[in-house]
């Protein structure tokens, strides 16, 4: 959420010339959103003020009337008269309080559905197609052959089922059976193993469902609920994604300085309705409503977290080396950029089968957008508490490296080779055929 404060304030925001405020309009334009939304909710909050200024001077006058009654009825004066007016201004101490009460909700519910700003180094942009290129890593190899998608090369090994998926459940599901979910497991502990005894990160095993606030915490709420799966009569939404259960952890805490930074990776399975994706990737596992993902979260000081960011979008970028898959790295537009990111990179891995690179991971930093959201908090020793900045990307999405290591390692005949590094993750079976 964007502080108010920091909105009238208006100080000098990095090295763009601007004030926030300005920068922050500068950054809802981007991202095709109203300027306007600026004036409008400062406005409110000025009405709000107001509102609150006149109920504290209003009560003030009802007090003094208080001392003034007192001192009449210990004079055995009449102060029935005064008593009356004093009734009125208490009457309308409680109106101004409500006024400002709901105000301050308009304020609230304003302030809920706005991004956040965007860091300086975001390009701008309308659409995907203005993200910037950073880098490109491998070179997709020349199979010699015609390359087959990951469903027909599944489908012909007998690994996935798409059809009885969709008898048991309907679109957007699948099963995956022998190889197929053995390679899907090996994925997920080869992840798991490389981020924390390589990078560093604690395992945490999370629940599947969360409730209210910390969808609230993590912006699915309320501006996205339309894409959540929410189990009724509960209260409770099935994740979309671990950053959910995970991001939420520290949620209305503060945590000592010396902790900083925290970072946790988890493998969980992730829900989502995928609303809006109508008639896209209806093929095979790219676009499912489940799918399993190995999650990155970190939790940082403000000054640490870019260069944490860099840290964290090269831990998935190794997974993809080891893999020795080829990916390129771009950083989003002010156009494609998450409503709470300031930063974001997008992974794109190869993929023979659609002869395009196709997104396998998004690395955010979030700064205190969420953490505000979520009320987390540090504290140095002697020291105020201040909000941490959270960050999170996939390490990787399970199912799109599933797909990339069918699409990639295919041979001629249909098979499969299975990549050096999760041979041993599968009892050193090398190909799958």
């Amino acid at each position: 959420m964007i502080d108010i404060k920091r909105l009238e304030k208006n100080d000098p925001f990095a090295d763009t010339g601007l004030g926030y405020a300005d920068h922050y309009r500068a950054s809802l334009k981007a991202r095709g959103e109203d300027p306007g939304l600026v004036d409008q909710v400062l406005d409110l909050n000025t009405t709000r003020k107001q509102k609150v200024q006149q109920a504290d001077e209003a009560k003030s006058e009802q007090n003094k009337m208080g001392k003034e009654i007192a001192q009449l009825k210990k004079n055995k004066e009449d102060a029935t008269e005064l008593i009356n007016q004093m009734q009125k201004v208490a009457g309308s101490v409680k109106e101004l309080m409500k006024e400002a009460e709901g105000v301050g909700e308009k304020v609230k519910d304003l302030l809920a559905g706005m991004p956040n700003h965007l860091h300086p180094s975001t390009p701008e942009g309308g659409s995907e197609e203005d993200n910037r290129e950073e880098k490109t890593v491998g070179t997709p190899a020349n199979l010699g052959f015609k390359a087959k998608d990951h469903a027909d090369l599944g489908e012909a090994l007998g690994i996935v089922d798409f059809e009885r998926a969709a008898k048991v459940t309907g679109a957007r599901f699948s099963y995956l059976k022998g190889a197929g979910a053995f390679l899907e497991r090996a994925l997920g502990q080869f992840m798991l193993d490389v981020h924390t005894r390589e990078h560093g990160y604690s395992e945490i095993s999370t629940p599947l469902m969360v409730n209210a606030n910390s969808m609230f915490g993590t912006t699915q709420f309320p501006k996205f609920k339309e894409e959540q799966f929410e189990v009724t009569g509960t209260g409770y939404c099935l994740i979309a994604t671990a950053e959910i259960s995970v991001t939420n952890y520290f949620a209305n805490e503060i945590l000592e300085a010396k902790q900083l930074p925290e970072t946790f990776t988890a493998f969980t399975p992730c829900f989502r309705a995928e609303a809006g994706s109508y008639g896209k990737d209806t093929k095979g596992l790219f676009r499912q409503h489940q799918f399993y993902k190995v999650e990155l979260v970190k939790f940082t000081r403000p000054e640490e977290s870019y260069e944490e960011h860099e840290k964290l979008t090269q831990n998935a970028e190794k997974i993809l080396e080891m893999l020795e898959l080829p990916y390129k790295r771009m950083a989003l537009c002010s156009g494609d950029i998450s409503f709470g990111a300031a930063k974001c990179y997008d992974l794109e891995v190869w993929l023979p089968g659609q002869d395009s690179y196709r997104e396998i991971s998004s690395c955010s930093n979030f700064e205190d957008f969420q953490a505000r959201r979520a009320n987390i908090r540090f504290r140095d020793a002697g020291g105020k508490p201040q909000f941490v900045h959270t960050l999170n990307g996939s390490g990787l999405a399970v199912g799109r490296t599933w797909i990339a290591v069918l699409e990639n390692y295919q041979q001629e005949d249909g098979s499969i080779k299975v990549p050096k590094v999760l041979q041993p993750y599968m009892n050193g079976l090398e190909v799958i055929s």
